[in-house]
């Protein structure tokens, strides 16, 4: 996929660590003794205009948790010593990160979807597989395209997951149920030492980040038009034979996704359940819903999430920023595993959620791009940069695993994201 890119997104960067590896993390070396860094970049890769990428990390003087980190290993603790392990919905993690839903577009399919579960997979970190992989690919026991049918990824992942850790969600849209993939997957051979292992979930897709309020999209010629026409909405917008394939967004109430969470824990029983929302206004009353339904975690995407296909109106100017979606969050009471998504690609944006309030977050674009990179180990390399980045944040935050993280870790100049009594007095 050298043809691959992403504008508006850091992926020179993103492609540099997959490239490099944790010697990313830091300047070039060649440029020690030479070179005189601190001064703002303006043209870096973060954009101060996200309210996330203005916030700053702030480490205190005192830090009484350094200090019993001192009194347990009976000496001066470094980065080194900080434990990313983290049990994300209801799977251990070596990594507070999990790959996002990557669905049926062109960019996660064939080699490329087949490489990047491969990595995911040996990292030990939870993946998503997205919606409409069945409907458009097909399961990958008739004879299908085994490289882009779901079967496949789910192989090609479990081959090289460690024991004990990492797990795959696998994603149910409208057309996915007709289809029946929670059901195959569930009675799947396939699939069984996962299910055994307590490292099979499904997760109900309400929304995603890239086109809130739609469901999903992609662009078909028109061989595959004629062969999937029955299955999803055709539209001949583009006049050149190809047209766009969009699938159904649901309909959801409060009590539609109360009863879907209950029928999910019903119907798989050992199967872990989770629910993936949009950056709606009302994101935090959807995931206290999720969530006191017996969701094992909550997605969120923020408006900068996304990697498929979407009307170029929506990425710009549909859906709540992820620092708002974690704002709005907060004031309500965010769920017990809250999972977030968006322009996720470097340790302080990562920190910076997890301090807001995220049990963990998402890779999508970037997990993309590293594996096209390098489809061998590009996002193996970009995974031990950015836990080398989270080691050496939450250690200089004076502490020792993500989970102690909270919102007196940031700062922000209007006090609305990272001040508790600031939060506490605004409703959402």
């Amino acid at each position: 996929m050298s043809d691959l890119s992403a504008p508006g997104f850091p992926e020179e960067e993103v492609r540099r660590r997959a490239r490099a590896g944790v010697a990313a993390a830091f300047p070039p070396p060649g440029e020690y003794g030479r070179v005189l860094f601190g001064a703002e970049r303006a043209d870096g890769p973060v954009d101060l205009r996200d309210p996330l990428d203005a916030l700053r990390l702030v480490p205190p003087v005192f830090m009484p948790q350094r200090l019993a980190r001192l009194i347990d290993l009976g000496r001066e603790p470094d980065y080194r010593d900080v434990e990313l392990t983290t049990v994300i919905g209801g799977f251990t993690s070596a990594l507070p990160v999990y790959v996002s839903a990557l669905g049926s577009t062109r960019a996660a399919g064939g080699d490329l979807g087949q490489a990047l579960s491969r990595q995911a997979g040996a990292l030990g970190v939870p993946m998503v597989i997205g919606e409409n992989v069945v409907p458009v690919n097909g399961y990958g026991r008739l004879g299908e395209d085994a490289d882009r049918a779901l079967l496949g990824r789910l192989r090609a992942y479990a081959a090289e997951l460690p024991d004990g850790l990492g797990g795959v969600a696998v994603q149910q849209s409208t057309e996915d149920a007709d289809a029946e993939v929670w059901n195959l997957v569930y009675s799947d051979p396939a699939a069984l030492p996962l299910l055994e292992s307590g490292r099979l979930a499904f997760e109900l897709k309400v929304g995603q980040g890239a086109k809130p309020g739609l469901g999903g999209m992609t662009v078909l010629d028109a061989e595959a038009a004629a062969r999937l026409g029955d299955r999803y909405g055709l539209d001949p917008v583009f006049g050149d034979g190809r047209v766009l394939r969009s699938s159904t967004p649901g309909t959801f109430t409060a009590e539609i996704l109360r009863q879907q969470v209950r029928l999910m824990r019903n119907n798989f029983p050992r199967a872990r359940v989770w629910v993936k929302l949009h950056p709606g206004r009302d994101v935090a009353e959807a995931a206290r819903v999720a969530a006191e339904a017996g969701a094992d975690a909550v997605t969120v995407d923020g408006a900068e999430g996304g990697t498929g296909w979407a009307p170029e109106a929506f990425p710009a100017q549909v859906g709540l920023p992820l620092a708002e979606c974690l704002r709005r969050l907060a004031v309500a009471g965010p769920p017990p595993c809250l999972l977030v998504s968006g322009r996720i690609w470097e340790g302080a944006r990562a920190v910076k959620a997890l301090a807001l309030g995220a049990r963990a977050v998402g890779l999508g674009r970037a997990a993309v791009l590293a594996s096209a990179e390098d489809p061998q180990d590009g996002l193996v390399r970009f995974a031990q940069c950015l836990a080398l980045e989270l080691r050496l944040l939450i250690s200089a935050l004076g502490k020792y695993a993500p989970a102690a993280l909270d919102r007196s870790d940031v700062w922000s100049a209007d006090g609305r994201l990272a001040v508790p009594e600031a939060l506490s007095a605004e409703s959402p």
